[in-house]
């Protein structure tokens, strides 16, 4: 797709100095990596949601094999699903907002050093994430939005081009060409879908990361919780990682990652902290029973848990353990 700039972005000669920048995202972390050949890349475990978390975790494992960090690889295997448009909830080929623009959030969270990088409402640039990545390592800063995050960006060499395809397109046409178009509460199958990932190198490091184009034809400007750090991602090296996909509103107001990485530094098994987590939520509003709600974590050990909040909402999770890439389906607490 040919890159492109904003209008307001192409009246400013500092935007035009910005895009003609080369690409050069840091990729760094603290300390030197081990090489490849360390028998310490064996020790790789990742959990993943939905379907495409399988292609996910293939490139994150080959990244982390290769000798990349476990934010390399958590970023990179993201990557993979922002670019395929064939995922229409995540990255290139999102369904729009209700103005016909895909807006993108994402977050990545390091448990070592307790940094978090967060991108919300960010327009025009498909890897979310890797933006996300760059708050961490060019910043002081946590959480970066809307037209400073695109400013961002552009400062570091990302590409601005048109995230719209065809596909999308046209499914943001009939929506808005129908007289008795559902606004921003619409809901469907295909309308709530992220990529969670959170994983450890085998020597307790932690990492979780979160992408999305959010709820389809959402309000332009509404930030649900995949950006928010301890809401739709939470790592401590400590205690775990988190992650969480579906009604990003509603999960929003439980903070379900933090709230699920210290439940486990209590003492609670993943599969305990997800389930009590969904538990609470129904114990605080009975109407949250049939809200589309899963969440996914992992302690530092590598054990996993994962849980939906329905039936009609039942979470399927790629998992990498022992060089072994599973497609399973997660249990469900109601």
């Amino acid at each position: 797709m040919e890159s492109i700039g904003r209008r307001k972005f192409m009246k400013s000669v500092a935007g035009a100095t910005a895009l003609g920048a080369s690409m050069a995202p840091a990729s760094g972390n603290p300390g030197s990596p081990p090489s490849a050949g360390d028998p310490a890349r064996t020790g790789l475990i990742l959990l993943t949601t939905w379907q495409w978390g399988v292609k996910a975790n293939e490139r994150a494992a080959e990244v982390f094999q290769g000798g990349g960090s476990l934010l390399d690889a958590v970023e990179k295997g993201i990557n993979v699903i922002e670019d395929d448009p064939a995922v229409m909830t995540v990255g290139y080929g999102g369904v729009p907002n209700a103005d016909g623009i895909v807006s993108l959030d994402a977050a990545i969270m390091d448990g070592t050093r307790h940094r978090a990088g967060s991108i919300c409402d960010l327009h025009m640039i498909k890897n979310p994430i890797s933006v996300a990545r760059q708050v961490i390592e060019k910043t002081s800063h946590t959480t970066m939005a809307g037209e400073g995050a695109f400013l961002f960006a552009l400062k570091l060499g990302f590409k601005p081009e048109q995230l719209l395809t065809p596909e999308s397109l046209k499914v943001w046409m009939k929506w808005k060409a129908n007289p008795n178009r559902k606004t921003f509460w619409l809901k469907s199958e295909k309308n709530h879908d992220t990529i969670g990932m959170v994983g450890t190198d085998g020597k307790g490091h932690m990492v979780a990361g979160c992408s999305t184009s959010g709820l389809a034809f959402k309000i332009p400007g509404r930030i649900a919780d995949s950006s928010l750090v301890g809401c739709g991602v939470y790592a401590d090296d400590n205690a775990g990682a988190a992650s969480a996909t579906g009604d990003g509103d509603l999960m929003t107001n439980y903070c379900t990652s933090v709230s699920i990485v210290q439940a486990m530094a209590r003492g609670a098994s993943p599969q305990e902290a997800c389930e009590d987590l969904l538990r609470h939520m129904v114990k605080s509003d009975p109407r949250n029973k049939d809200g589309q709600c899963a969440v996914i974590a992992m302690n530092p050990r590598g054990e996993m848990g994962n849980a939906s909040m329905n039936q009609g909402f039942r979470l399927k999770y790629s998992t990498w353990k022992d060089g072994k890439n599973q497609l399973q389906e997660g249990p469900v607490v109601y």
